[in-house]
């Protein structure tokens, strides 16, 4: 039996808005739980500093994994006592690296550093949600195009899950309460959050490509879909306000499959409980065609570019 610590660790005493970590000798394997999630902690700050981000950032996550090494207990039994507002009072580890170290332990799946590698697999990510197999993630994505969590969200309410024969009641309501869970608290607003604009996520894209048109960005050599390893892939880091942004092309089976590797543009973002992801492509039919717009906000950017027309 867990009990909880009335102090910290190392000086004895606790914050009032430290949490209370359960005392327990640490084993083998809790030990090796903590050091694998250091580890992947410390492999995106390593990536974040080889590509170029803001050093605030690669200092964060350097930070987050020297907290977790620092635990008297394993970061299991943290989250199992006080769910994902407990790592995120931990000294050193704030809301961003909070849900990280949860989808490690919960999900055995770090979305941001596969992503950095270039290897963000949505077959793989669709996959970890209860109910949802491999081989019915690959439908999910061929038939209906889904590569997020956010996509199958809005499968999920809109009609679209429930004509796949795959999807009875008891599935989809048990989907959409596992996203519920998943996706809930990282739409919880901080005072004055805002979805970024249209305006300003067309501003990231445009970035992205003229740098990696002009050769200005670091490159890396996903393993998907790369099998002479080649450096092929441009990666921007980029700040608008106080949102952090990533944005890479398209490295999917899908956007391999119609062409649009260099066309595509998958933008992430991080404001701590903001945020998202978005993609940018060329429109090619309709009123917008030949321009770029963000999927699924296609009327915010045609009045973009009206506003910018008047």
């Amino acid at each position: 039996m867990l009990r909880l610590m009335s102090g910290n660790a190392t000086s004895g005493l606790r914050r009032p808005d430290e949490p209370a970590i359960p005392s327990a000798t640490l084993t083998a394997e809790d030990a090796a739980l903590n050091a694998a999630v250091a580890i992947r902690l410390d492999e995106v700050a390593a990536l974040l500093h080889e590509q170029g981000a803001n050093p605030f950032r690669v200092r964060a996550y350097r930070r987050g994994a020297a907290a977790v090494r620092r635990l008297p207990a394993p970061v299991s039994s943290i989250l199992d006592a006080g769910g994902l507002e407990a790592l995120e009072r931990l000294p050193g580890i704030g809301i961003t690296l909070a849900r990280s170290i949860r989808d490690i332990v919960r999900f055995g799946y770090f979305p941001m550093l596969e992503r950095m590698r270039g290897d963000l697999d949505p077959l793989h990510l669709l996959a970890t949600i209860p109910g949802i197999g491999r081989r019915l993630a690959g439908r999910l994505h061929d038939e209906l195009g889904l590569e997020t969590l956010e996509d199958l969200e809005a499968a999920a309410y809109d009609g679209r899950l429930e004509h796949l024969s795959a999807f009875g009641p008891k599935r989809l309501a048990g989907i959409r309460a596992v996203l519920a869970e998943r996706l809930g608290r990282v739409r919880l607003p901080a005072s004055g959050d805002r979805p970024p604009s249209a305006a300003e996520l067309l501003d990231v894209d445009r970035e992205y490509r003229e740098k990696a048109a002009s050769g200005q960005l670091s490159r890396i050599a996903p393993r998907r879909f790369n099998l002479e390893g080649r450096r092929w892939l441009p990666v921007l880091h980029a700040k608008r306000g106080p949102r952090h942004y990533t944005a890479l092309f398209s490295n999917t089976e899908r956007a391999h499959r119609l062409g649009a590797t260099n066309d595509w543009v998958v933008i992430y973002g991080d404001r701590g409980h903001a945020d998202g992801q978005w993609t940018v492509v060329t429109a090619p039919t309709g009123p917008l065609a030949g321009r770029r717009v963000v999927r699924g906000r296609e009327a915010e950017c045609a009045a973009y570019y009206a506003r910018l027309r008047a």
